[in-house]
């Protein structure tokens, strides 16, 4: 066991004796250490109960023979964090948590892990940790939050919440009426229940083959959420002993059939973000022309919320993750010999499985478009790439050209849409909002929501270097690279200035001549962010460009 370079021999007597003075008893020790990873706090709604799943994980891990040893990590809710400085302090923590977790388990000589993750960052930071490692490991989520009451006859998420300060501060409904929805739209425990990041990436976990069926989508107060957790415990013990690890099951082919059913499934524009950063981790050779390549052929088959009004339970019900990539498989769209933490493939995995709803989870047949979720734009606004969830812009905008807006701040931006400002065919343009820029990269679903909820979805786009919480939806255009604080052309963009976006033809461009652009470099000086402390400094100075994942690789 990897285990006994810490507990084995008489020359550790001294360490078995801190382990007995934890209440650790000579059997527990002389079986498999198990690193129970979880993300519990009291803070963040999608965390609040990973009490409970650990409870249940630990169950599994005893049951199965080996010896649960329970630590925790930082996880910061997006939701919270958003419209003020706290976001700056979110993408950041993915970094954290996969540098901590791997001083836990490296410092303790730890056999296994179980994670336990659910929000945005958390998932990614995760993954990262386990790929880095590379000892056998296993993810189980703390699953989606249900929607479950309705405004204007439509099913409610975060999302509605913030649509429904944009209708306010427009006067389209009043305050008893935002009052409702702000008390009804987050009903209880769990990932926020559309296709955000959280959910994008706990579905994605179950594609690259780290975690059991369900874990994406089984609500998080649904006792077969607690099922999936004891069964997690007692798969990570058979992992253990027949050695799989994560780079045994994280490959290139589990890499491309998560971009797979990240088309099909609409998944959120971080998650083009936190592959990037998985793949580096793993050693795979990743490029944005990836995300195009894989889109191209294939179909988008969900248009789950912020897309459409389907959420997490509606997919569930419709048979899960796996149902999708049942339908993907029998097309042909799968690597379906890859290797998964069930020790089976993923053939063996979904043998059999299709939607039990298409109007929830389409055919390959009859799917909403016959190109996949996200795409990547290119041009001279970003020569180097941009992120756009193409399943959430309406018909109306995949084509757009207008005049720039440009703000270098989200405040900037947010004072001006809250005050009635943007006009129907503006650009909105936000920028020095980049990893290194922000620092941080903010998310903006306050800008996108209050656009949204004033009806200018259909008639505005939004293009920054910074990204978008999945909750997004509209022409927003994100991770702009190269960003401003870098050079990229974002920071020479000027009011009035005419901007093109083409998402079918993954084209964004900037309607000024290079002689304008020479001349505006020459004149302008960059906006480096000054005073910045601790974490931030650090990581201002060390995070690469977005297309790169915004990784920490010195």
């Amino acid at each position: 066991m990897r285990s006994d370079i810490m507990k084995k021999g008489p020359e550790r007597a001294p360490q078995r004796s801190l382990l007995k003075a934890a209440g650790y008893s000579d059997n527990e020790i002389r079986k498999p250490l198990i690193g129970i990873v979880n993300s519990f706090n009291e803070i963040v709604p999608g965390h609040v109960h990973l009490e409970r799943i650990s409870r249940a994980v630990k169950d599994g891990v005893l049951a199965a023979g080996g010896t649960p040893m329970e630590f925790n990590t930082i996880g910061v809710c997006d939701g919270l964090a958003m419209g003020h400085e706290g976001m700056k302090y979110s993408l950041v923590t993915r970094e954290i948590i996969a540098d901590s977790v791997e001083c836990m388990a490296k410092a303790h000589a730890l056999d296994g892990l179980v994670f336990i993750p659910n929000c945005d960052k958390i998932v990614p930071g995760m993954v990262m940790a386990a790929c880095r490692l590379n000892i056998p490991a296993i993810f189980v989520s703390g699953g989606p939050m249900l929607s479950t009451c309705e405004f204007n006859g439509r099913a409610m998420d975060l999302n509605s919440v913030f649509e429904a300060v944009g209708a306010y501060k427009n006067g389209t409904i009043g305050e008893e009426e935002l009052d409702y929805v702000e008390g009804n739209a987050c009903p209880g425990c769990g990932s926020c229940s559309g296709m955000f990041t959280a959910n994008s990436m706990n579905c994605l976990c179950e594609a690259l083959g780290i975690a059991l069926r369900g874990n994406g989508t089984i609500p998080a107060v649904h006792g077969a959420r607690q099922r999936l957790a004891k069964a997690a415990g007692e798969q990570i013990m058979t992992l253990v002993e027949k050695d799989i690890k994560p780079l045994d099951i994280i490959g290139e082919k589990a890499l491309r059939n998560a971009l797979t059913v990240d088309m099909a499934l609409g998944c959120s524009t971080n998650s083009a973000l936190h592959l990037a950063a998985i793949a580096h981790e793993a050693h795979i050779d990743f490029d944005l022309h990836m995300i195009n390549e894989i889109s191209e052929k294939t179909p988008n088959l969900c248009h789950l919320a912020p897309a459409g009004h389907h959420h997490m339970q509606d997919l569930e019900a419709a048979g899960g993750v796996y149902a999708v990539m049942g339908e993907l498989a029998f097309a042909g769209f799968l690597h379906t010999d890859a290797l998964t933490v069930t020790g089976k493939t993923v053939a063996e995995n979904i043998k059999g499985l299709r939607s039990l709803n298409t109007d929830v989870a389409k055919t390959v047949a009859e799917p909403y478009s016959k190109t996949g979720g996200l795409a990547v734009l290119y041009g001279s606004l970003a020569p180097n790439g941009s992120i756009v969830k193409r399943s959430a812009v309406a018909k109306e905008m995949l084509t757009h050209t207008g005049p720039a807006r440009v703000f270098d701040s989200e405040e900037e931006a947010i004072k001006v849409i809250y005050a009635g400002g943007i006009k129907p065919g503006d650009v909105v343009v936000i920028r020095y909002e980049g990893p290194a820029g922000g620092p941080g990269m903010r998310e903006m679903l306050s800008p996108t929501s209050a656009i949204a909820g004033m009806g200018l979805d259909k008639e505005v786009a939004l293009i920054t270097d910074g990204r978008f919480s999945g909750a997004t939806r509209g022409a927003a255009i994100g991770h702009t690279s190269p960003e401003a604080v870098d050079g990229g052309p974002i920071a020479y963009v000027k009011d009035g200035d005419m901007i093109t976006i083409d998402i079918p033809n993954y084209s964004i461009s900037l309607d000024v001549s290079d002689e304008e652009m020479a001349k505006r470099k020459a004149e302008t000086t960059l906006k480096v962010k000054e005073g910045l402390t601790g974490y931030l400094r650090k990581y201002a100075k060390m995070v690469s460009s977005a297309d790169k994942g915004a990784i920490i690789d010195i």
